[in-house]
């Protein structure tokens, strides 16, 4: 188990082992959610889309212009 300190604007750093595990970078979104006592976090990439491919009836064009355009706004920052 791995512990963060919550700064005063309520940011905390992510450990660089975990940063790294779940390819986490400057700019990645991550999911947070609440459940039970708990605070999860997850990573919000390809894999997160992809559950949701087909509940739309858009054959997977959606997702790939969304995960595109993440793409292009991450090159920007570069």
């Amino acid at each position: 188990m791995t512990t963060a300190l919550v700064t005063t604007k309520g940011q905390i750093v992510i450990p660089v082992g975990l940063r790294r595990k779940f390819n986490i970078k400057k700019g990645s979104m991550l999911f947070v959610e609440e459940k039970d006592d708990s605070i999860m976090l997850r990573p919000v990439g390809a894999a997160y889309f992809d559950r949701f491919a087909g509940i739309l009836p858009t054959k997977g064009k959606l997702t790939k212009a969304l995960l595109d355009e993440r793409a292009r706004e991450r090159q920007k920052e570069g």
